[in-house]
């Protein structure tokens, strides 16, 4: 197989691949992640109702995002455990797949979110912001295919560990993003649906470039042409397999956000939510690192299984958890001190003055999240890169939807420490969902080099 830089780093040191892959995608990722925050200081100078409508909506995009991103890794996955047997034809004919699939699916959910919006918001108690986050929602879903395709075009592009066409777009379009919000929001005073339609506007910029790249330049390393395309029906499969698991995980972590969204409404209200709303993306800020090194494992995960270096894949699970951990220590720290800064930005406005203190509060208590993801995230990763989505997804639901909503029942309710003890719940079954996590992908690498050690 023609190897290009890309491909030589991907098959050479793991410390090396993970630490070329990861900054750049923690980059983009920081970029995304700013662009929703700034998209909620825009909205919160309209009060505290169309911020709080933006926390009832956050689940249900998360659910897309998360959609893209799983099938993106089911697709990084197979076509890097192509890569890594040293199969071009194969990993060409997967990638064209991936993309046909992401087209499809795009289609699908965009008609499934549209008639299910209005039902879904009430279930999940935003009826007295209902007409904000109606504004803001069809909007957003109406154009589904451009939050969707570029996390999973992105996946193909860290496959062959192309991370510059991976993340540069995104990171683009968060920067478009970013700066036309104020002027749909405000100057064509569209309020909330317009924040809307300058994230749509920049999405749809995202999937120009990438399709450019692959179908018009074509100098991608992996060819999407027709003399590449063999159509099987297993090839979908493959990538499901690992897809499917993985965009579950995010459904999980959304309707873990919808529970809490409804816990906080009986306790405390609206004003609760757009707290938790505001402060979790500060918190989602914060887990980056571990996240963008997760997602770097996956590729690197991949071509270690393919190529049979069962050592490669316990180097890469024990180095994305060390510097992570690093980084995730240093973010926890500053964001214990810099909180009532930070809260401000969200309080800047008198409509929004009052939750100053309670975000301030809600930022020194849930930064310790951020400590525990590097164990469950890495972990989680390596399971997809190897194409065992299903356990990454099982250990994710367990974590997310068992443990941390058992004891934020306990504490918040049972307990009748409101949503203090909510807060409390998620931190102790976050942290040892993730421990777990992390001794289970030890376990399954250990398995693995018994059993080549055996075979020898």
């Amino acid at each position: 197989m023609d190897k290009n830089q890309n491909i030589k780093m991907l098959t050479g040191d793991p410390k090396k691949a993970i630490n070329k892959l990861s900054i750049p995608i923690i980059a983009s990722m920081f970029l995304i992640f700013s662009n929703n925050i700034i998209d909620s200081i825009w909205v919160a100078g309209l009060g505290a109702d169309p911020l709080a409508a933006l926390g009832y909506i956050t689940p249900l995009f998360m659910v897309l995002i998360g959609i893209g991103n799983g099938i993106g890794a089911g697709g990084n996955s197979l076509i890097s455990r192509y890569i890594g047997a040293e199969n071009k034809t194969s990993a060409n004919n997967a990638a064209i797949h991936n993309l046909i699939l992401g087209v499809i699916l795009s289609i699908i959910v965009s008609i499934i979110l549209l008639i299910f919006l209005e039902p879904l918001l009430k279930i999940m108690g935003a009826t007295s912001v209902l007409s904000y986050a109606m504004d803001y929602g069809v909007v957003i879903f109406s154009f589904s295919f451009a939050m969707l395709l570029p996390p999973i075009f992105g996946g193909a592009f860290r496959a062959e560990g192309d991370v510059k066409r991976a993340t540069i777009p995104i990171a683009i379009t968060a920067i478009i993003n970013m700066s036309i919000d104020p002027i749909f929001i405000y100057t064509l005073n569209l309020g909330v649906a317009g924040a809307a339609w300058a994230t749509v506007i920049a999405h749809i910029l995202s999937v120009l470039v990438m399709i450019y790249w692959m179908l018009i330049k074509q100098d991608t390393y992996l060819k999407y042409n027709c003399d590449n395309f063999h159509n099987d029906l297993n090839i979908y499969k493959d990538i499901l397999v690992v897809g499917i698991p993985a965009s579950l995980e995010q459904l999980i972590l959304s309707a873990l956000t919808i529970v809490v969204n409804f816990m906080l409404t009986l306790v405390s209200g609206p004003v609760a939510v757009a707290v938790y709303t505001a402060s979790w993306r500060i918190i989602n800020l914060g887990m980056l690192p571990a996240i963008g090194v997760g997602t770097a494992s996956i590729s690197v995960a991949g071509v270690s299984y393919g190529a049979r270096k069962y050592e490669n894949l316990r180097v890469t699970a024990r180095y994305a958890v060390e510097i992570a951990l690093v980084a995730s220590i240093i973010v926890c720290i500053a964001l214990n001190i810099f909180a009532n800064q930070i809260a401000f930005i969200f309080s800047y406005s008198e409509n929004s003055a009052q939750l100053e203190p309670l975000i301030a509060s809600f930022l020194q208590l849930m930064c310790l999240f951020i400590l525990y993801v590097p164990f469950g995230a890495s972990a989680g990763n390596v399971f997809q890169g190897v194409g065992k989505g299903t356990i990454s997804f099982v250990l994710t639901t367990f974590r997310e939807f068992v443990l941390v909503l058992i004891f934020a029942y306990i504490l918040g309710f049972i307990f009748d420490m409101g949503e203090t003890g909510i807060y409390y719940g998620m931190l102790l079954g976050g942290g040892i969902g993730s421990l777990i996590c992390y001794a289970c992908i030890e376990l399954y690498i250990n398995r693995l080099i018994r059993s080549q050690s055996h075979d020898i």
